[in-house]
């Protein structure tokens, strides 16, 4: 038991650090007006979101600092999301409802659809997000100014992660938690290598010629992940990318319950970390780091094991996960619930893992895919 609450506080230190670094150097853009002739396209892909579109919409037009377009691809949808949309454009001309073609041979749905929403933009930046995303006013003119600083042919926030269920508790979290705390962020910004790109989804701008160069979402056609695959396609041909702290710039609630949460996230976790040369290194990794510390202690307590290393690994878990709970504005019951998250977080990607061989990878909104 010793050398397993050593391990733990070792595991858990390493993390801790990670984090302390990272958060040190990941910060919310700056707000600048953006020059003559900037202009931002804002793309969203839409199948069955009439719960959501109307919000996602509005929030975009009433961006400050950069002039926008909202395109809303609207994918064989089978409720109001077309009627809705239809409705805001006959209001305001910035907006435009375009129809997706029938899915190609090959291709993945929501890839499709932003493809295809590519091809109808017409600005100088292409900012695609979610339609359970809404953009704070300053979002896309701040995300537009951080990449002409910087030269970027990325850039991506993770939004703020509301969350009203424990369902959502137990899952969403580890989007930040892997993000901020084991994403090499100084690395990522001074290397080129494609295994550092990465990108949340729900918000990713790019300048247009930098997204065209790449061959768009056309060439990650196949896939499920276009966060990762696109950041990765653009080191592949010299573009740096840049992940930036989005709990200002906007929000998100993904899901709405456990049981989406779980189907949503293990759909494209085969293109993170579901490998079998990456998931027992990870699964080592959070598990003695972040799942094992508490029942260490409790067994401490009981006699069994040493206390000292394994409350230190206790603490120094949680406290990772309230810092970055602080800076990405979270519930705050992500640090009582953080081991039993982590287990989740760990669980999906063994399930998906082994899901691989049953033939199915996933789907977008009712679609469902062969495994590739």
């Amino acid at each position: 038991m010793t050398v397993i609450a050593i391990l733990a506080l070792a595991f858990a230190a390493l993390g801790a650090l990670l984090a302390a670094v990272n958060l040190g150097a990941m910060r919310t853009p700056a707000f600048r007006a953006a020059g003559e002739g900037t202009r931002v396209s804002v793309l969203i892909p839409a199948r069955d979101e009439e719960a959501n579109i109307a919000a996602c919409v509005e929030s975009a037009l009433a961006s400050e600092g950069v002039a926008v377009e909202v395109v809303v691809m609207d994918d064989g949808s089978t409720d109001r999301t077309a009627e809705i949309v239809a409705a805001l454009a006959a209001r305001d001309d910035r907006v435009r409802l375009e129809r997706a073609p029938p899915l190609p041979a090959g291709w993945t749905g929501k890839v499709h659809a932003c493809q295809r929403l590519a091809d109808a933009a017409s600005g100088t930046h292409l900012l695609f997000v979610d339609a359970d995303v809404r953009l704070a006013p300053r979002a896309a003119a701040s995300l537009v100014a951080h990449q002409q600083e910087k030269g970027l042919g990325l850039v991506s926030a993770v939004p703020r992660q509301v969350m009203k269920t424990w369902g959502e508790l137990l899952t969403v979290p580890m989007i930040n938690f892997l993000m901020l705390g084991y994403l090499p962020v100084p690395m990522m910004r001074t290397r080129p290598d494609r295994g550092l790109g990465a990108a949340c989804g729900q918000t990713m701008l790019f300048p247009r010629e930098a997204y065209d160069a790449i061959g768009g979402h056309e060439s990650i056609r196949h896939l499920l992940h276009d966060g990762i695959q696109l950041a990765r396609r653009l080191r592949d041909h010299g573009r740096m990318t840049d992940v930036v702290l989005g709990a200002e710039l906007a929000a998100c609630r993904m899901y709405d319950g456990f049981r989406p949460a779980w189907a949503g996230f293990i759909k494209n976790a085969h293109e993170g970390m579901a490998s079998w040369g990456q998931l027992p290194v990870w699964t080592a990794l959070l598990g003695f780091g972040h799942v094992l510390p508490p029942l260490l202690v409790l067994l401490a307590l009981l006699g069994i094991g040493p206390l000292a290393p394994a409350l230190g690994a206790l603490v120094l878990s949680l406290g990772m996960r309230a810092a970055i709970t602080r800076a990405t504005r979270e519930s705050w019951w992500t640090v009582p619930l953080h081991p039993a998250t982590v287990s989740v977080g760990l669980a999906i990607q063994w399930a998906s893992l082994l899901k691989l061989g049953r033939g199915r990878a996933g789907g977008w909104k009712g679609r469902v895919y062969p495994a590739q």
